[in-house]
């Protein structure tokens, strides 16, 4: 059964787009992450266009996020005044995103804009986490104990003056560092189409030592109000949201994380990082193989917007 989508203007199997939001949304659940970063190119894969598919996806992102977030708030596991910091600077990253987006895309450069920012972004991040949990999985066979390192204690940045005390992730240190990074991630978020969980979630655990089922929890916060905002910008400045599209993500999407999230819970968190470095390197590695390979058709020409 297919169905047109009208602002990507190019038919798609109804069930294979729903299942693909479900796995994903299962990912989200399970990792604390937006699933953009599997999301964005599995559409484009598909022929979606890519600036359709990165605002599009926003949308999937929030209520995928949305599901998941009450799962662990249910538990107890998000820190809401620490997310409260993060989303200061989410939110401004954000809005910073979408303008820099609508300028690529008035240049034409957006498809190669996002091409190389997820091999960068995904292969480093998919590398450095696969050798940490490596590490830490070898440690906790052998029965030696891991590296002692107390919160707030370690980097300069942590040491920066309006130091706060946030009690559920046991931590105390400078908010300028949070809010900084939750700029940094509002703002991949609407340039790339991706929550930035993948980045958030190690950020929290290695930077400022917040336990990592805290970290997926208060992640899943972020993406879900930066993602939120990112879809109205781009549906306002660059009218490229697919409202048909993202209906089906949201459907499907919403019904994975509550099963993800319930899954991620059960799994230590060593095999839970090591799980979550895979993905991200395969990913990274995937949308780098394609940037390279030649073209099927070395006469096609695409338009700005990726249409043919």
């Amino acid at each position: 059964m297919t169905i047109y989508l009208p602002i990507a203007e190019l038919p798609v199997a109804i069930f294979t787009i729903f299942a693909m939001g479900l796995a994903v949304g299962f990912i989200s659940g399970m990792f604390g992450v937006g699933g953009g970063f599997l999301m964005t190119p599995l559409l484009i894969f598909t022929g979606v266009p890519a600036a359709v598919a990165v605002a599009s996806v926003s949308a999937h992102m929030a209520a995928s996020s949305f599901s998941g977030a009450l799962s662990y708030l249910r538990k107890g596991l998000i820190d809401l005044p620490l997310s409260g910091i993060l989303l200061a600077g989410g939110l401004a990253g954000t809005g910073l995103g979408v303008a820099t987006f609508t300028v690529l895309r008035a240049y034409g450069q957006v498809d190669l804009t996002i091409g190389l920012s997820y091999v960068i972004l995904l292969s480093g991040v998919g590398l450095l986490m696969f050798v940490e949990s490596v590490g830490a999985i070898r440690r906790a066979r052998s029965g030696r104990k891991a590296e002692v390192r107390r919160p707030g204690t370690h980097g300069w940045f942590l040491r920066l003056p309006f130091k706060m005390r946030f009690r559920r992730s046991r931590i105390y240190v400078s908010v300028i560092p949070v809010a900084v990074l939750g700029l940094g991630i509002g703002f991949l978020g609407a340039l790339l189409g991706v929550g930035g969980g993948f980045l958030l979630v190690p950020a929290l655990i290695y930077l400022l030592r917040v336990p990592t089922q805290m970290s997926i929890g208060t992640s899943l916060v972020l993406t879900l109000v930066t993602m939120t905002a990112a879809t109205v910008l781009h549906a306002v400045a660059n009218g490229t949201v697919d409202a048909i599209l993202a209906l089906i993500l949201m459907i499907g999407g919403t019904m994975g994380a509550q099963f993800g999230a319930r899954a991620g819970q059960r799994l230590k968190a060593e095999y839970l990082r090591l799980l979550l470095a895979m993905l991200v390197l395969a990913v990274g590695l995937r949308v780098g193989y394609d940037l390279v390979r030649p073209p099927a058709d070395p006469f096609v020409v695409r338009t700005e917007e990726g249409r043919r």
